[in-house]
């Protein structure tokens, strides 16, 4: 009788060596993206993470796969410091906080703004849910905000998500990176009712 344990030992080994492959293509993929920006050369991800193309579009079939799994974590993050934000700060400070991180968080990947607009319009974009759960968080934020008089009123969620891609493309200008505090002030003040200058 034929004994299936070595089969079964083989599969386990697989699987292991596959979320091997797996965790350490994200650790390199957030290395290299954070280097290079959200247009970093795939071929050169696998080839600093020791496996072959094949591998990398096994687990990440498309570029905006690779990012959303990067993004993925800072977006739900996002998520839930919206909902914390609404029980424990102003509507003021806590539209204005979590836009700040917002921002941040699209900025971490130098060229991700662009795939994010993109995707927030396109569901068939790996990136699409992501965009549209953190648009969600923001546009609650906002209209709270609003509903308390402290913001204007002739802005949505899609202006806001829209107004996060800007800033962040601001900061990844070398250019205009030193005045990307003061202009986000600017902004901030232009959505808030009555602010004028930094936030």
């Amino acid at each position: 009788m034929w004994s299936t344990a070595p089969d079964v030992k083989a599969g386990i080994s697989m699987r292991a060596d596959a979320k091997k492959n797996y965790d350490q293509l994200l650790v390199v993929a957030a290395a290299v993206v954070t280097e290079q920006g959200a247009d970093a050369s795939l071929r050169d991800i696998a080839r600093r993470a020791g496996v072959g193309l094949a591998t990398l579009y096994r687990h990440f079939p498309t570029r905006e796969a690779l990012l959303e799994t990067l993004l993925r974590a800072g977006f739900d993050e996002l998520t839930a410091k919206a909902a914390e934000l609404e029980t424990s700060s102003s509507a003021e400070d806590a539209l204005v906080t979590w836009l700040r991180d917002c921002v941040g968080c699209a900025h971490s990947y130098r060229g991700v703004t662009e795939h994010m607009m993109a995707a927030i319009d396109d569901p068939e974009s790996a990136l699409h849910a992501s965009c549209v759960t953190m648009r969600a968080a923001g546009t609650r934020l906002l209209r709270r905000a609003q509903d308390a008089g402290v913001a204007r009123g002739d802005i949505d969620g899609g202006d806001l998500f829209a107004l996060v891609g800007a800033l962040a493309w601001l900061n990844d200008q070398p250019s205009l990176a030193p005045r990307a505090d003061h202009l986000f002030g600017v902004i901030a003040g232009t959505i808030l009712n009555g602010r004028a200058g930094g936030a």
